[in-house]
């Protein structure tokens, strides 16, 4: 049986992982595969392999995760959304994976393909919410499985009380842990664990980070988190705009200051968004003195 990320998360100390998704081409599966093998030393807690909007990488996100369980020493994590499936589709995505001898999922309900911002529509023999995925995959297999959390609430969500209702219902339907689509600043982090703790749950928020490495990524975050980019922040990096060094200087930067921000608040992970490139994430590592843990 493969390691889970509930025993990953129930060892001393905090757990650091990094997530992949599924290339487009021959070339992008190249670099996908490099920055696996170069991460892969730094031995982290687990990966993970993110799943296309209406499941438009299903099949290869399987695969993917297929092979780092059977090829390398890496404990895999497969990504499955509700969007554009049946339950009898997500049935048989569980029968696969268990096959493999996958047992690690994050549960998401997934954005609308195509516009993520477009209206949500369940699948007519589907389901409706990331809670209702949570409890099929737990009474079809022996799977830990993880769920998704946001530090300034889900875009769809009308309000943070809300959000953290929807993220406790998660919890209750049997979710084991979550890791947080990115942020930047540490207190929107805090803030959204004191308003779990108020609701009476102490369940395991990785923390999702991802380091600014050029401008264009700031709108890219925007774009994936729903939320804007922090005004300060954003600021700093303007006043660097003219050089790209020192972007990406200040985005390692940055990114170390938060990590180490959140270890010193207890945090029970840290959880990389690569964007298939192991460089900028290697150095977070080795800023964070990660090594020792070799």
């Amino acid at each position: 049986m493969t390691r889970t990320v509930r025993d990953c998360l129930a060892e001393a100390g905090p757990s650091f992982s990094f997530e992949f998704f599924p290339p487009k081409s021959a070339d992008e599966d190249r670099l996908l595969w490099r920055a696996i093998r170069e991460l892969e030393p730094l031995r982290p807690s687990f990966v993970s392999v993110t799943y296309g909007a209406g499941g438009s990488t299903r099949a290869y996100t399987i695969e993917i995760t297929e092979k780092i369980a059977s090829d390398t020493t890496l404990t895999p994590v497969a990504h499955l959304t509700a969007v554009g499936h049946s339950v009898a589709d997500l049935r048989s995505i569980a029968g696969r994976l268990a096959d493999a001898g996958v047992n690690n999922v994050l549960a998401l309900r997934g954005d609308p393909p195509g516009d993520p911002e477009a209206e949500w529509v369940q699948h007519p023999e589907g389901l409706a919410y990331a809670a209702d995925l949570v409890s099929l995959m737990r009474a079809h297999g022996d799977f830990c499985v993880g769920v998704a959390a946001f530090p300034n609430g889900h875009p769809r969500s009308p309000s943070l009380d809300s959000d953290t209702e929807q993220l406790v219902a998660k919890f209750r339907a049997g979710a084991d842990y979550a890791i947080t689509n990115m942020f930047f600043v540490a207190d929107d982090y805090l803030r959204m664990r004191d308003r779990l703790a108020a609701s009476g749950c102490d369940a395991p928020v990785v923390a999702g980070l991802m380091p600014i490495t050029n401008l264009g990524m700031i709108r890219r975050s925007e774009q994936l988190t729903g939320a804007p980019f922090p005004a300060k922040l954003g600021a700093r990096f303007a006043a660097v705009a003219h050089d790209p060094k020192s972007v990406r200087a200040m985005g390692i930067y940055e990114t170390s200051k938060l990590a180490e921000r959140l270890l010193e608040e207890g945090v029970p992970g840290i959880h990389f968004y690569t964007l298939n490139r192991s460089k900028a994430t290697r150095e977070v590592w080795a800023n964070l003195a990660l090594g020792a843990r070799l």
